[in-house]
């Protein structure tokens, strides 16, 4: 929904009683890793994520192919490695995560992460692989759905204890209206069976939250707006140059921001804000957030969720009364086929017909030279 769908007045942010800061900064493609790093330090970033510790590098692939908006960009994760080499951080690792319908393998290619991990040295995780040891763990606060969901939860143990830098990007959200920080966690803490929770998606949202806020020591997030995503998100969207990053050691509160720029009411449309708000995970209220940088009082991008043809579907089957049947769907072999048809959707459909265009058009600013220059 667009502002003119609203109220016809938003809450000023920032003109209550501050609780959480935010980092806004305009940014262009000659200086943004080195942006990066003057925004971290400005936040104090150390201070929450303890050095001493490992920082577990969360990226987002929401597509294994090269669409600028869907995923974290290069020079996102760049300015982080380099900001946090640079500052003595030894033992970084950066996790990805696999979907039934994402190959983050592919994508880490594709999408140019693997380069820049090279390049700093920092070693990846994935946790769909054999390797990677999940352990039960029960949380001390009150879940309101995941247990229900899953029946046990578990966690992978190399995120335990360590730190979490979530890597996401400004951008819309056909089940949740935006997506960010708290929808980060999405894959990291749950397996490929994480469709499972998309009836109860913003609650799941909540509950992952204070899961981490248990395990993790510190939490920080820099988010990608240089190029946004506006439509169907998390894929099939239309690509966005608005030159923007942002970073909070609030993941509530970075999303709310994000949602105000995008031009929604955090609390009225974004559930798990909401409830994460309402349950003192963070602020998601924008009265209560000092943005520390560019004035964005009067930003509202006007971006609309939208749907295509899979998401429809998927809304059909997980927010409609077929939901009381949706194990048939879901956990059962039926489940395939929903998975090859949302990849046959997207990528032989959507990517060569709607998607490389729009790569093109993006390919011609200097975002999108700037992805070009990477390996």
């Amino acid at each position: 929904m667009s502002e003119s769908a609203h109220a016809p007045k938003r809450e000023v942010i920032g003109s209550g009683r501050t609780r959480a800061r935010v980092a806004v900064i305009r940014t262009g493609p000659e200086t943004v890793v080195d942006d990066v790093g003057v925004m971290m330090r400005g936040l104090g970033y150390s201070s929450v994520l303890g050095p001493e510790r490992r920082t577990i590098l969360k990226d987002n692939i929401s597509w294994h192919l090269p669409f600028l908006s869907a995923n974290t960009t290069p020079w996102q994760l760049e300015g982080v490695l380099r900001t946090l080499r640079e500052d003595g951080y030894q033992d970084l690792v950066g996790l990805h995560n696999g979907t039934v319908v994402t190959d983050a393998h592919r994508g880490d290619e594709l999408n140019k992460f693997a380069g820049v991990y090279r390049r700093y040295e920092v070693p990846t995780v994935d946790n769909f692989a054999p390797d990677c040891r999940w352990v039960p763990l029960e949380p001390k606060t009150p879940l309101l759905v995941l247990d229900r969901i899953f029946g046990e939860v578990r966690v992978p143990e190399v995120m335990i204890g360590s730190n979490i830098l979530h890597l996401p990007t400004v951008k819309t959200h056909v089940y949740t209206t935006m997506t960010g920080a708290m929808k980060n966690a999405f894959g990291g803490l749950l397996k490929n069976n994480r469709h499972w929770a998309h009836t109860d998606i913003h609650s799941t949202l909540v509950d992952l939250l204070a899961i981490q806020k248990e395990i993790h020591p510190g939490m920080f997030a820099v988010m990608d707006g240089t190029i946004c995503g506006n439509g169907a998100g998390p894929r099939a969207m239309v690509p966005v140059v608005k030159d923007y990053m942002l970073a909070s050691d609030d993941m509530v509160a970075i999303d709310a921001t994000s949602a105000w720029l995008m031009g929604f009411d955090p609390l009225r449309d974004v559930d798990c804000i909401r409830i994460a708000h309402e349950r003192g995970l963070g602020v998601g209220d924008v009265r209560e957030i000092e943005v520390v940088g560019e004035d964005i009082s009067e930003v509202n991008f006007g971006f609309q969720v939208k749907y295509h043809f899979a998401s429809r579907v998927g809304r059909l089957l997980w927010f409609t009364p077929l939901a009381r049947i949706q194990n048939l769907f879901f956990r059962t072999p039926l489940v395939h086929a929903f998975i090859w048809g949302s990849a046959a959707y997207h990528d032989r459909y959507w990517w060569p017909v709607h998607g490389q265009k729009r790569m093109k058009d993006i390919a011609t600013t200097p975002w999108g030279q700037l992805f070009e220059s990477y390996e």
